[in-house]
């Protein structure tokens, strides 16, 4: 691996160095205005959440390196003590991106990126139509960031004093529904994700066994990765046998064990080795077990494990 020291690099080098390796960033899709009303909108990838009571987020509007002057998001949030944040989604990324051009502080890349001003609750300065997620904030506190060796960043804090969420982005329990707020991150470079391969990674509420309480033969699979040993061992006490385990309908058939696992289907995969003892290898069970896992079927993936 490599070591890389910042003050080795120039400037260029090191924020690519830095935004591609912290990535995915969300994006803070920011409207600001100056003291005479004049607005502005401009996207920021140092962007993240920090309290929830009272809810506090930040941003990170540089100073310029080349040119030394401030973003006109940062004078005019010093200046009103206020800004809205819109979320980016996947259809508005293009937009976004125009408005991320230096115009100058009197035109309103409102217009310029075709986006619709939606009136705020509480604060001065509009958010983003189009948004299906948008926060009015207002400035708790700028941190200038290392100043005394040169340093170019800053630290916005805002508390969130407002919420609009779409209907359409909340599921029927009122939470938002990841896959309907499609929202992109920022990489490094020109690059972007966009958040629809989504995952679930439940916390446990339990103390787990962890890798310590894995058997050797699981712990030291050739086939299963950290994270299907994570997942294992995820339970809170070690599984035991269950005799009754497997269980198939009457009508169940599968007769190859690779077409299954291929399709994704590891009891048709256990099945097929359950036909023929020859394949009942230790290697076998580990491949079907991680199957099972992929499906999220862990009680099973124990079960296959433990089968001698």
């Amino acid at each position: 691996m490599k070591t890389i020291f910042p003050a080795d690099l120039g400037h260029r080098e090191r924020h690519q160095l830095l935004l591609g390796g912290v990535a995915p960033r969300p994006i803070a899709f920011v409207t600001s205005a100056d003291s005479e009303g004049q607005v502005n909108l401009a996207p920021f990838s140092f962007f993240n959440a920090y309290s929830s009571r009272p809810p506090i987020v930040a941003i990170g509007p540089a100073i310029g390196a080349k040119s030394g002057l401030a973003k006109d998001t940062l004078l005019n949030i010093l200046a009103t003590q206020e800004c809205t944040i819109s979320a980016v989604t996947y259809s508005m990324v293009h937009r976004v991106n125009i408005t991320s051009a230096p115009y100058p502080a009197s035109v309103n890349e409102y217009h310029k990126a075709g986006f619709t001003e939606a009136k705020s609750s509480i604060v001065s300065v509009p958010f983003v139509a189009e948004s299906p997620y948008a926060l009015e904030c207002k400035l708790i506190q700028n941190i200038e960031l290392r100043r005394d060796i040169g340093g170019n960043g800053n630290l916005m804090m805002l508390e969130v004093v407002a919420f609009h969420v779409a209907d359409s982005v909340l599921d029927e329990a009122g939470n938002i529904d990841p896959a309907r707020m499609d929202l992109v991150g920022r990489m490094g470079q020109s690059w972007y994700s966009r958040a629809n391969s989504l995952f679930k990674a439940v916390q446990p509420s339990h103390q787990p066994i962890g890798f310590d309480g894995l058997p050797e033969h699981i712990l030291h699979s050739p086939v299963l990765t950290g994270n299907d040993l994570a997942q294992l061992a995820y339970v809170p006490i070690l599984p035991m046998l269950d005799g009754s385990f497997p269980q198939f309908p009457e009508e169940f058939k599968a007769d190859s064990i690779e077409i299954e696992l291929a399709a994704g289907n590891p009891m048709g995969a256990l099945f097929a080795m359950m036909q023929r003892p020859a394949l009942r290898t230790e290697l076998m069970r580990h491949r079907i077990a991680q199957a099972f896992i992929r499906n999220g079927m862990i009680d099973e993936a124990w079960q296959t494990l433990l089968l001698v």
